[in-house]
């Protein structure tokens, strides 16, 4: 990989955290046959949740004496900063997530502490990205047509102090091209089509539905996929920016059904894996007002962001019994650990909450879930 001249000064650095982020992104490129390091406007760090971090991360973050270059924005934590206590967190813990927040924010990341933060800072097309997360990633690729490909936590926080980024993969315009055309003959719910999809494809599927996908769809599909397969961009005809720029491929993949429901008795309806946008929020107090309160607990998870921006909703939907949660999700917290099986709209916390939390989930559509809370 050609380094320029300033590029090989930073590997020699007398701040031992630049060097070594350095070594990293030269690693990187150097595995992935990347030509040189390019730019980025924006970087997305993950894996933040103390408990997936640990004493031996959190260490290894506050020994960084460095300052990111581009803007920087964070995933969920494993609580909601000012309600832990009310999420059954211990102060243990609590304690060990604020170091971890601190020693980010001495770094210069952004608190955005969302799996959403396209809904914070957008970026525009054709923008070079070091994101982590998965969701993130492939919303980015696929419904914004930025370029990213999927970082790790570490190596999204290295380009974040570098200000660059390897060039391969994603970040090259031929390797976004579709391989496949799935064409959806029924209206299959996203979330469920990506979770049984994300298990069979191996390559970049181009979608034709017979419809429009809503926003919050797209989102879901793409978590889904990107939770179960290797997925990290997808294209729809019609919709999404890069559905023209390439020859639409001659395999083809026909699905006519998506059946990911496993019954079991929820003692919590969880909504927000990736974090509600304020549209999804508005929906559910649309469905749940004059129905009295949920005989179920249920929980909502967003970011900070959207939770500020929809303070009145968020009241009105905390009157009426259902809690809003910001800064974390029911996959990366220990809270939901407490719980026998949760419901979820979400194929991507259907997916991860038995590995990760150990319970069961059961699948159903937004509307099915709410209303499983109130019967």
């Amino acid at each position: 990989m050609d380094l320029s001249r300033e590029e090989e000064k930073l590997l020699e650095s007398d701040n031992p955290a630049v060097a070594k982020c350095m070594e990293i992104l030269v690693a990187l490129g150097e595995i992935f046959g990347a030509d040189r390091l390019i730019p980025i406007v924006s970087a997305h760090i993950s894996g933040i949740s103390y408990e997936n971090i640990g004493e031996e991360g959190l260490e290894w973050l506050k020994s960084l004496k460095a300052k990111v270059k581009v803007k920087t924005t964070v995933n969920p934590a494993g609580m909601d900063s000012e309600r832990w206590r009310e999420m059954g967190i211990d102060e243990d813990f609590a304690r060990k997530q604020t170091e971890v927040l601190k020693a980010l924010v001495d770094l210069g990341a952004e608190l955005t502490l969302t799996c959403t933060p396209y809904y914070v800072y957008k970026p525009n097309f054709g923008d070079h990205l070091a994101w982590a997360e998965s969701s993130a990633v492939v919303y980015a690729n696929s419904v914004l047509g930025a370029m990213t490909n999927r970082e790790s936590g570490i190596s999204a926080l290295a380009s974040a102090i570098i200000g660059k980024t390897p060039r391969y993969g994603l970040h090259v315009k031929e390797n976004r091209a579709p391989t496949v055309l799935v064409k959806v003959k029924e209206d299959l719910n996203p979330s469920a089509l990506g979770v049984v999809l994300g298990r069979e494809l191996d390559g970049i599927p181009i979608f034709e539905f017979g419809r429009k996908l809503r926003d919050h769809e797209l989102k879901q599909l793409g978590a889904s996929l990107a939770s179960t397969g290797n997925v990290a961009i997808f294209h729809v005809i019609g919709q999404t920016p890069e559905w023209r720029d390439f020859e639409i491929p001659k395999e083809k993949l026909e699905v006519d059904e998506a059946d990911v429901r496993d019954e079991c008795d929820p003692d919590l309806i969880a909504l927000g894996c990736p974090h509600l946008s304020s549209e999804e929020i508005m929906e559910v107090l649309r469905f749940v007002e004059r129905r009295g309160r949920p005989k179920i607990s249920v929980w909502i998870f967003t970011s900070r962001h959207v939770y500020e921006e929809m303070k009145e909703v968020v009241e009105k939907l905390e009157r009426c019994g259902i809690k809003v949660f910001r800064d974390t999700c029911m996959v990366v917290s220990p809270a939901t650990e407490k719980f026998e099986c949760v419901m979820v709209d979400s194929g991507k916390a259907l997916t991860y909450l038995p590995k990760l939390r150990g319970v069961k989930a059961m699948f159903g559509t937004t509307e099915e879930c709410l209303r499983r809370a109130f019967e």
